[in-house]
């Protein structure tokens, strides 16, 4: 090999190899400091762009796992409502039950005003019943036509759940004009009791329905945000045992690397020997 001054071939060749191994470890300190195998576009786009895609679904998901709980709330109030008006209706049918009865006329008046009472209660809960500023059970506005709920990443059909209340005031369950004034009015109001009774146990049968179906919607979406997760580390995360492993290879290579610059860089210098 001869001796040259004006180009260092080796010095070249080793601080190539150098700047190789120093993009190596600079990487590998990105990716340990990060915890990411996929930092940046560069790292490996295709892989970069799945896991974007993954993590816009989990955020999605979450989201609606977030609408179908407050579905839940809205549910419970209405189901609450429902539960009060069962009871005032059961209040409704012992007046009805007493008043009906000959021997009861002495009471007749007292009943029958704490009859209409109740019934001016029932209006009152359907009326105030609200979540947020929708009014759930007084058989009018959107409640009646439905209120949809996205539990769905996706904008199909399957996505959605429209929920629906049944109106249970006065007018609703059939008992404007019921009254208990002389026991053959309190015979008929019995029947209308037993009505709205009926409606009311259906109605909190549909509202349990609709709870158990957002139950497994929530469960649902749990699984589904747990598996959109593991496949989004599977592509972004590092494997840190095994960049710890490159990262001190590199190193190595790294020191090794400057120890053979220095050595190539002091070559030329050996010609100052035979100017001797």
């Amino acid at each position: 090999m001869g001796l040259k001054v004006n180009t260092n071939v080796e010095s070249l060749t080793v601080h190539n190899n150098l700047v190789g191994t120093n993009t190596k470890v600079a990487d590998s300190l990105r990716k340990l400091s990060s915890g990411l195998r996929i930092v940046s576009a560069k790292d490996d786009a295709a892989g970069y762009a799945v896991a974007n895609s993954f993590k816009a679904k989990i955020a999605s998901m979450r989201v609606a796992s977030q609408n179908a709980s407050e579905a839940q709330s809205m549910l419970q109030v209405a189901d609450g409502a429902y539960s009060k008006i069962h009871d005032i209706l059961v209040r409704m049918k012992s007046l009805a039950t007493q008043a009906a009865s000959d021997q009861s006329c002495d009471n007749l008046l007292t009943m029958h005003n704490e009859f209409n009472l109740m019934r001016e209660e029932i209006d009152r809960i359907a009326n105030s019943t609200k979540y947020g500023s929708t009014t759930l059970v007084d058989g009018s506005g959107t409640s009646t036509s439905g209120i949809t709920f996205q539990v769905g990443a996706n904008t199909t059909a399957s996505d959605r759940i429209s929920v629906k209340f049944n109106g249970a005031s006065a007018a609703c369950l059939s008992l404007l004009g019921a009254g208990i004034s002389t026991a053959d009015y309190a015979r008929t109001a019995m029947d209308k009791i037993d009505t709205a009774l009926t409606s009311i146990n259906s109605f909190m049968g549909e509202i349990g329905a609709y709870q158990n179906r957002l139950q497994y919607t929530i469960e649902n979406l749990a699984i589904s945000i747990e598996n959109f997760t593991s496949s989004e580390s599977t592509i972004r995360d590092v494997d840190m045992a095994d960049e710890i492993s490159s990262f001190t290879k590199n190193q190595i290579l790294q020191q090794s690397g400057m120890s053979m610059l220095a050595q190539a860089n002091s070559a030329p210098q050996q010609v100052l020997t035979l100017l001797r």
